[in-house]
């Protein structure tokens, strides 16, 4: 039963990315009235209004983000932007170096206390997933993310 919770946690950290990216790309159409459509088509069909559409779109987009950044009050300390980035980077490793850290346990034979194994069998599922989520993220179809 085990070796199958190990190949969903790691083929699901493995695929789910790639193929949420693909199912994205194939199936959900992009919007043919972009503001770049929009653009085009005034450059060359209405040259004199374009400068106001600009205008407009850049309006809309400052209204868009401070309508998303309502909440925010001053600029965020330096120390929390570096914490934040380092979590994912900081798991991903310690997953890595707890698997090895199993890995090593195996080939030295040491023996486990029998009220130890699930407790490990679930830290070595979940080391799985962190890291095969994280492998599965750097998978892409398209060269541009």
């Amino acid at each position: 039963m085990f070796p199958f919770i190990d190949l969903i946690a790691t083929l699901g950290g493995l695929v789910a990315a790639p193929a949420y990216d693909f199912i994205k790309k194939k199936f959900l159409t992009p919007e043919v009235d972009t503001p770049e459509a929009t653009i085009g088509t005034l450059a060359t069909t209405k040259p004199e209004v374009l400068s106001e559409y600009i205008n407009a779109l850049v309006a809309h987009i400052k209204a868009k983000i401070d309508y998303f950044n309502r909440d925010v009050i001053g600029q965020c300390s330096q120390w929390v932007v570096n914490l934040r980035a380092s979590i994912r980077p900081i798991v991903v490793i310690l997953s890595v170096a707890t698997l090895i850290g199993m890995v090593v346990m195996v080939v030295l034979e040491l023996k486990v206390s029998p009220e130890l194994a699930d407790n490990l069998t679930g830290i070595r599922v979940s080391c799985e997933a962190i890291v095969s989520s994280w492998m599965g993220d750097r998978f892409s179809i398209s060269k541009n993310k």
